[in-house]
């Protein structure tokens, strides 16, 4: 598998940020602006994960190469009958020079590649699910540095809003209309907004480093990231989600591990299986001088071990795998089930907000705005219509962070860009 995750159609390479347009530094800040394919892309190039498990990989591969070499031959020298004498302490003495070669019976060597392919195989579904899982958590980051920075503009131009209105305010205590205070807590209002903006950029840092440290770098480097936050599609169904889970390496990988296991289950039935050995050897008989060649062939006798607790732990681990694998699948099916859910449930927020609250509540706020000049609405009035429409724009922005993160979410468990049907 190959899969690309992307963001769904939210995150444009080409898109900019609102908050950058509104400064008139877009082109400056393009440049240094981080987009999301750009940010996947360092992070499978850089992140040392992947790394770790490229070394397992070979750790395995060497493994496998081991498990089908041969039994190395065994060489003995025998030396008998030497005592003092008149030629010295070998007077004599003779020798004998033995080669001895075990001969594998019943498959074993076979078993054991198995098992290590098995092994082998298993360790690459585990580095692509590292990859994918890698791939989510950065398109989360991505999407939690963008929503912090999109919230900070949008502290950042309700607090304006409300600093606005503090000269239309002094006019109107110069005038004998308004109490002093009225501009005390209008400031005060403002000021508690760009303490949540100081709180937002506390997070920003946060989400920047948490960013950078999976793209490989000690501290960030880019100066913000680029997407297109606003834009919301409707997921694909559910069961398509589901039906994509199947080939998630986490899963595939569970093939790998029950042929590495049914590998080592043969393997543990074929121990008891008697092994040869066989021997050539070269004797010199000292009191003839002569040399002899002799042939000799030895086989263990498995009557006491027969290998019966290691053949029930492998038949065990092997029959467990089917569970093993299913409590895996219905954590997968949980995880996107509630992404999915999560997803629908902050496009429908979205939608609704978009389509009524918000509106209203700045429709609200025009006509408050216009009657409070001329004296037909009171200060709290006009603050509570501010809050509204902060409130509402609040939640908007939470909803679309929700949505963007239940769908890197999905993406990460299905191992591809989430199919978005033609958006409203």
């Amino acid at each position: 598998m190959s899969p690309r995750l992307w963001l769904c159609a939210t995150l444009a390479v080409a898109a900019v940020h609102p908050s950058l347009a509104q400064t008139g530094q877009v082109s400056a800040q393009r440049a240094a602006a981080l987009v999301l394919p750009q940010a996947l892309r360092t992070v499978i190039s850089t992140n040392p994960r992947l790394s770790v498990a490229d070394r397992t990989i070979n750790m395995a591969d060497g493994r496998r190469e081991q498990a089908g070499a041969l039994p190395n031959p065994t060489v003995g020298v025998e030396v008998d009958n030497f005592a003092y004498g008149e030629n010295g302490l070998t007077s004599g003495a003779e020798y004998t020079l033995q080669i001895s070669q075990l001969f594998e019976l019943g498959g074993k060597r076979d078993a054991r590649v198995q098992a290590a392919l098995g092994d082998y195989d298993a360790a690459r579904w585990e580095r692509e699910a590292t990859r994918l899982e890698l791939l989510s958590e950065t398109a989360i980051a991505f999407v939690e540095a963008l929503s912090v920075q999109r919230k900070i503009a949008l502290l950042e131009r309700h607090a304006a809003a409300l600093e606005k209105l503090v000269p239309q305010m002094q006019k109107r205590v110069e005038a004998g209309a308004s109490s002093p205070a009225e501009v005390s807590r209008t400031q005060a209002a403002a000021g508690l907004v760009r303490l949540d903006r100081e709180r937002a950029r506390i997070a920003l840092n946060v989400a920047r480093r948490e960013l950078a440290a999976l793209m490989g770098l000690d501290r960030p480097t880019f100066a913000a990231v680029a997407g297109d936050f606003g834009r919301i599609s409707r997921p694909a169904p559910l069961d398509a989600a589901i039906k994509a889970i199947e080939e998630n390496p986490q899963l595939m990988r569970w093939t790998a591990v029950r042929a590495r296991r049914d590998a080592e289950l043969l393997s543990a039935r074929l121990k008891p299986l008697p092994d040869i050995t066989a021997n050539i050897a070269w004797r010199h008989y000292a009191e003839t001088s002569q040399n002899a060649l002799r042939l000799g062939v030895s086989v263990p006798i498995n009557v006491i071990d027969r290998n019966t607790g290691a053949i029930r732990e492998a038949q065990e681990a092997a029959q467990k795998t089917g569970a093993e694998r299913a409590v895996n699948r219905l954590t997968l099916i949980a995880i996107v089930g509630k992404a999915h859910d999560t997803a629908t449930g902050a496009l429908a927020q979205v939608e609704l907000l978009r389509r009524t609250v918000i509106p209203a509540a700045r429709a609200s706020l025009s006509t408050v705005e216009a009657g409070y000049g001329q004296g037909r609405y009171t200060l709290l009035e006009i603050l509570d219509a501010y809050r509204t429409v902060a409130d509402a724009e609040l939640q908007e922005h939470e909803a679309l962070a929700s949505f963007h993160t239940s769908i890197a979410t999905i993406e990460g468990l299905t191992g591809s860009a989430v199919k978005l049907a033609r958006g409203k």
